[in-house]
């Protein structure tokens, strides 16, 4: 497969990009920020979003959508990235639609078309510690009547406060750091026992801490088996874990062309600094890495889309690389500004900020190198 865009999905990257770039800029999340904004995106936007087409992206033509694939979302993704937008589409249109696929048809048929006018968001409670360990859930799924009872706790839930419809994993059987005995929920917004407490991450986003305290669902909350929700997580997983790393590189190439424009307008002892040698190589470098890491991203979206048996690894590999390269691209995007890089004032530290947070969504590329050298036999 040839690593670049076709002519179909390169005229949908200069549609979102004029679009995002229009209606969600850096200011827009700025903005939020300083109104402390309680629900941390604009559901304006979202309905904006929808009406663009842009949350059919990976939904079926036969379910109301556009039936496209994950290149194609992650050309959105990446737009989004570039220009800081505060949108749930990670979530709600990666991560909860791909995860409703392996539902039913019930609940494909109550969540896509919602999902696809904008009406409803959703998020993912995956995560319970500090770091991204999905094998690792210990949250319990106990029968109770005709459905589940579900007790524990979730953390570092996107949207988790304001999200219509969570995915909740939970454990049916087996003990934490098994992969059988995991089950996927779809649970609603408004079901009883369940809290959320959020909270301002660094880059101005809001995540939630999830409680369920014996939260009743009935059984047709279920996606896909009991006791056999790995495979349906896994996929999910893959989906969002190339979205976050094709809005990481948006977030990359947003910080590098920043910082390229800075070389090519700030001027020392009467020239532009970025004729200067040292910074020149810098830049190289940096744009060295980055075009490893998109060719990774694509890749990983192509095989994705292929339903090839080598996408998880690829997946691993696209995550960890761009985590890399844009760390790289958003450090030295704040030392080549110099001392006004570190102002509120200027957009580069939020970048910065961004960066952080997508590198550590869905495991850090510690926990994806890992997971390949345990694929490979290491």
């Amino acid at each position: 497969m040839p690593l670049f865009l076709n002519d179909e999905q390169t005229m949908l990257r200069d549609t979102a990009k004029d679009f995002v770039a229009e209606h969600a800029p850096a200011g827009h999340m700025r903005s939020l920020r300083d109104a402390n904004d309680a629900t941390g995106f604009s559901r304006d936007l979202w309905r904006q979003f929808a009406e663009m087409g842009f949350n059919g992206i990976l939904i079926g033509e036969d379910d109301g959508g556009l039936g496209l694939g994950h290149v194609e979302a992650g050309v959105v993704l990446e737009e989004i990235g570039r220009n800081l937008s505060p949108s749930p589409f990670l979530a709600t249109a990666i991560g909860a639609v791909e995860a409703l696929k392996a539902g039913s048809a019930d609940q494909r048929a109550e969540w896509f078309p919602k999902i696809v006018s904008g009406e409803a968001v959703a998020a993912l409670a995956i995560d319970e510690g500090a770091k991204h360990r999905p094998a690792a859930t210990a949250m319990k799924a106990e029968r109770s009547g005709n459905g589940f009872r579900l007790t524990g706790k979730k953390s570092f839930v996107a949207h988790g406060h304001v999200a219509d419809l969570l995915i909740v994993a939970a454990r049916t059987a087996g003990a934490a750091g098994e992969t059988d005995g995991i089950t996927l929920f779809a649970v609603p917004k408004d079901a009883a026992n369940l809290s959320a407490t959020p909270e301002r991450l660094t880059d101005a986003s809001i995540a939630a801490r999830m409680t369920f305290d014996g939260v009743e669902v009935d059984a047709d909350a279920v996606i896909g088996e009991v006791d056999g929700g790995w495979a349906a997580l896994s996929r999910m997983l893959n989906a969002t874990r190339a979205g976050a790393s094709a809005e990481m590189l948006g977030v990359g190439a947003g910080a590098m062309d920043m910082t390229v424009s800075y070389l090519k307008e700030r001027k020392q002892f009467g020239v532009p600094i970025g004729s200067f040698q040292a910074l020149q190589h810098r830049a190289a470098h940096l744009y060295s890495e980055m075009e490893v890491a998109r060719a990774a991203v694509l890749k990983a979206q192509q095989l994705l889309d292929a339903d090839d048996a080598a996408a998880e690894e690829a997946v691993h590999v696209a995550k960890a690389m761009t985590g890399l390269a844009t760390m790289l691209a958003v450090q030295e995007g704040v030392q080549m500004h110099g001392g006004i890089g570190m102002t509120d004032e200027y957009d580069i530290g939020f970048y910065m900020k961004r960066q952080r947070v997508l590198a550590e969504l869905f495991g850090d590329a510690n926990f994806h190198a890992d997971a390949l050298a345990r694929a490979k036999g290491y």
